[in-house]
């Protein structure tokens, strides 16, 4: 392997360990959720960002497999923000 290429692979390693271990940490820690927004709304959003990260990632290692999964998990998570987004809408219509 070329050393560009290793540090790439490093740089992909600590970008993915990194959004992994948010997702450990926010799940433990449970912050209070805002008055404006809902679960699936919040989740979403989290979901998408770990998403594009993930698919990202993989276009820099030329890896479709994680690619295509990152573009899975993004469009995932803005589908559950749009969900939550429904049902903001219609809780306060209420």
């Amino acid at each position: 392997m070329k050393p560009i290429d290793l540090k790439l692979l490093g740089l992909s390693a600590v970008i993915t360990l990194a959004a992994c271990s948010f997702g450990v940490s926010a799940e433990e820690q449970k912050p209070p959720i805002p008055k404006n927004m809902n679960q699936d709304q919040i989740e979403g959003r989290v979901g998408e960002a770990q998403g594009k990260a993930k698919e990202e990632t993989g276009k820099i290692l030329d890896d479709k497999g994680m690619e295509i999964e990152g573009n899975v998990q993004k469009n995932l998570g803005k589908t559950q923000k749009g969900l939550g987004d429904i049902k903001k809408d219609i809780k306060e219509d209420k």
